[in-house]
């Protein structure tokens, strides 16, 4: 989450390599948290000073992984260096300067601030005190701001050294104190003209929580992506989807499978692919890019379950590789076929059976409970085996035809092409519905 946060947070992003560790899962971790966030990348490849430093090695990693260097033809610059010996830091540092020169990246300073809830916490003694950092704009103490859903005056602000500081400009993290409640890390931050403006929005935002969520659960389901790419959008476009597998070989395997399903109009895009279960981190990271999380012969763990079902991140598991080609192939083609839910709505008793010529087998029936809907389908159940599914043929209390018979009461029944019925047996009522799937 950390990662995520960062990655968001930042106009670029200095990804550091050990020279002899190479490309770790911590690495890859970052690396796509990057990509989701479309934040251009700087590579420090660190401990060159040791013996088993083997920067080429390095180099070759992270192009498998689509970070290519400048001097292959890609776009990001690679610098060697050594934090222990101080070799290569301040070309490290040209670079980055050099990188904010070609993005133009500049914030105004005499303006409100804007920035980010980095951390947040509550102390016992200070209250809510959150870690902020400021992209545009001055922050001033005494500033009235909204984080989020909540707000208050700025009663205390501490620079990076834990020093009090008067005011921080863009691309200052500070502490700052004074706000009504402890806000979630990664909410936005601004500076408002008043407090009664700053608190009508916090008490809107509080109310609007759950609107919020079910937003948030409509931006990462399959179905939604694909309305939004009527309207033209460039981002609809890519099906994001993130894999996690239980061996390499299948994790190559079905992201390969996928890929091939791209098609000039929908491409699919393989946000990251590992191996292991689904994490935090992976739900996080669907959070950031919007994708759908696969887990072949993978499954969630407890708290990814909870981050999922709380940001309304679609998990899918699979075992048969073929099984989330066919599905993410037909979701693609807007052709995912409904799920059949089957629902019990009553139970009957079979008390009397009568056979009647050119009729059949009509039977005399106590509704145990629920309800019986001539419209609904039955299994006809003896000693608990399921002997016959189908449909009733008609349903009467006395001599008169109905549409339903409640729990409590008699009626008399018939099944369609069926009439091997005997008294004893008993009629599971229940009814079918096709509800639509998401991948």
């Amino acid at each position: 989450a950390m990662r995520a946060r960062g990655a968001q947070a930042t106009d670029i992003v200095i990804l550091v390599v050990a020279a002899d560790d190479g490309v770790m899962p911590q690495t890859k971790e970052a690396i796509a948290h990057a990509k989701a966030a479309g934040v251009p990348l700087v590579v420090a490849i660190n401990k060159i000073d040791k013996p088993e430093a083997n920067p080429e090695r390095v180099k070759q990693e992270l192009v498998a992984e689509g970070v290519v260097p400048e001097e292959y033809g890609g776009d990001s610059p690679f610098i060697p260096v050594s934090a222990k010996a101080g070799t290569g830091i301040d070309d490290l540092l040209e670079n980055v300067l050099l990188q904010a020169e070609i993005l133009e990246l500049k914030a105004p300073k005499d303006a409100a601030a804007k920035g980010l809830v980095i951390e947040a916490r509550l102390d016992k003694g200070k209250g809510p005190v959150a870690t902020i950092l400021v992209q545009s704009g001055t922050l001033r103490r005494g500033d009235m701001l909204l984080a989020g859903s909540s707000f208050g005056r700025v009663r205390a602000m501490l620079d990076e050294n834990g020093k009090p500081c008067q005011e921080a400009g863009p691309s200052i993290p500070v502490e700052i104190q004074g706000l009504s409640e402890v806000p979630s890390a990664g909410e936005e931050v601004i500076v408002v003209a008043d407090e009664r403006k700053a608190r009508e929005i916090a008490l809107f935002r509080q109310g609007k929580f759950r609107d919020v969520k079910l937003a948030k659960q409509q931006a990462v389901k399959l179905e939604t992506m694909f309305e939004n790419m009527g309207e033209g959008s460039i981002e609809a476009r890519y099906l994001p989807i993130i894999i996690k597998a239980d061996v390499q070989g299948s994790q190559e395997a079905l992201s390969q499978s996928l890929m091939k399903l791209s098609t000039p109009e929908v491409k699919v895009q393989i946000v990251h692919a590992a191996v292991g279960g689904i994490s935090e981190t992976d739900i996080n990271l669907a959070v950031a890019s919007k994708a759908v999380v696969i887990g072949f012969n993978s499954r969630a763990d407890a708290l990814a379950r909870k981050l999922a079902e709380a940001n309304g991140v679609d998990i899918r598991y699979y075992n048969i590789i073929y099984d989330a080609v066919d599905e993410v192939k037909a979701a693609m083609s807007g052709m995912l076929t409904p799920e059949k839910k089957e629902e019990v709505t009553g139970l009957v008793e079979i008390r009397q059976v009568i056979q009647v010529s050119k009729v059949g087998s009509i039977a005399g029936c106590m509704v145990l409970e629920g309800i019986v809907k001539r419209s609904s389908r039955a299994r006809l159940l003896r000693n608990n085996v399921v002997v016959w599914t189908g449909e009733l043929d008609s349903l009467k209390r006395f001599k008169d035809d109905v549409k339903e018979v409640k729990g409590g009461f008699e009626c008399g029944l018939s099944l369609k092409n069926y009439n091997d019925i005997l008294v004893g047996d008993q009629l599971e009522i229940f009814e079918v519905t096709e509800v639509a799937r998401t991948l």
